[in-house]
């Protein structure tokens, strides 16, 4: 099985029950089973590049360190059981780190989900399904297709301006007051040149037949295979190994508004 080869909105429906199911549980043995299930699937049917994915991850990491950290220095120290762990110089109430790391461990099962996802998952196969197995209207989807297109225009654009100003003998500003100057130098030239392209895309659409309308064929069809259910029966199953294992091991617990 080929996660890229799969239906993208069964894909993100069934990631997304997966973050509602984790959303449910506040045990840290659930969420890091469930976690590195989920890295094992990405990478083992994913053919995701190790590098690419740390990059992204990197930043998850640091903000569910964050979540630990201040859960864990936070933490209402008045109501334990008496059991402290001591971290040199530091001494935390037992359940205060418990709780600060499912809290940590639960903000990255969801970012996995979400790395999953994007990271194979092709931007317009996915806009196609949602046109045609969740009826999408093609208006916002087209929309949201011509927009992302535009971003990597706008850098060009970007880059052209600047080196026109250059040319002409217009530096750089200097300090916070300067950048605020030459950010205002660039906003009538893209806006011009964004609203150039804006027009000259609707002009062809227009000239193609397309009218919005949600009676239309595709040249492109995204179709449902035993393949995207066999990923959703993955998914419930790697969960419910997961609370299983914790049940069994005296740790599970459901979300109650701890914090």
């Amino acid at each position: 099985m080929n996660l890229q080869e799969l239906n993208p909105s069964v894909k993100a429906i069934t990631l997304i029950v997966g973050v509602f199911l984790l959303a449910f549980v506040f045990d840290p043995i659930t969420p890091l089973l469930f976690s590195l299930g989920i890295i094992t699937i990405t990478f083992l049917f994913g053919h995701v590049s190790f590098k690419r994915w740390a990059l992204y991850f990197i930043p998850f990491f640091i903000i569910a360190f964050g979540f630990f950290w201040t859960t864990l220095v936070f933490s209402d120290s008045s109501n334990h059981s008496g059991r402290l762990i001591e971290a040199g110089f530091l001494t935390f109430p037992l359940e205060g780190f418990q709780v600060a790391v499912s809290l940590a461990l639960r903000v990255l099962g969801f970012a996995l989900l979400s790395l999953l996802f994007i990271l194979t998952t092709n931007k317009t196969d996915f806009l196609l399904s949602l046109m045609q197995q969740l009826k999408l209207s093609p208006k916002i989807a087209y929309g949201v297709l011509a927009g992302y297109r535009f971003l990597p225009l706008m850098l060009t654009e970007l880059k052209t301006i600047r080196m026109a100003h250059r040319i002409r003998g217009v530096h750089r500003g200097r300090g916070i007051s300067g950048r605020v100057r030459e950010l205002k130098r660039y906003v009538i030239p893209l806006l011009a040149s964004a609203i150039r392209k804006a027009e000259r895309t609707a002009v062809a659409m227009e000239s193609k037949g397309f009218t919005g309308s949600r009676q239309r064929t595709f040249y492109r069809t995204m179709n449902v295979s035993y393949k995207d259910w066999v990923f959703l029966g993955m998914v419930l199953a790697l969960y419910g190994i997961s609370v299983y294992a914790s049940v069994s091991w005296g740790y599970f617990e459901w979300y109650n508004g701890q914090l």
